[in-house]
């Protein structure tokens, strides 16, 4: 298996699918990154080159934020819009929907326990 900025990327997939298993990598910025290198979309991962994931890991690193970094700023943006008491950060504190979903039949088993939602006063 080779590893691609810390992370093992299946050896039987293609190139184009396997680089889609480090976190913030997408078909489109795999296809890009593919692109990029003059690499064959198709070949199977286990057929890369030392060389060729070096170069992966190059670009990855140097022009994209990905795995440890993207998730560190995620949580810094979620910690953030907590901090600033924003209607978004109320939702992500009390473990609610936080982008306009129902409430009232879904969104009860998400995380753990039960969460009480206000009724509609009739």
């Amino acid at each position: 298996m080779p590893r691609v900025i810390g992370i093992d990327i299946p050896d039987n997939k293609r190139l184009e699918i396997s680089l889609t298993y480090i976190y913030g990598v997408g078909r489109k910025l795999s296809n890009e990154i593919i692109a990029k290198l003059g690499l064959d979309p198709n070949m199977r991962a286990h057929n890369l080159t030392e060389d060729d994931v070096a170069k992966i890991n190059a670009v990855l690193q140097s022009e994209y934020v990905v795995e440890g970094d993207l998730r560190r700023q995620v949580q810094n943006n979620i910690k953030r819009l907590i901090s600033i008491h924003s209607y978004r950060g109320m939702r992500h504190r009390l473990g609610l929907p936080v982008r306009g979903q129902r409430t009232r039949s879904n969104s009860r088993t998400r995380k753990g326990k039960r969460k009480t939602v206000a009724n509609k006063k009739k």
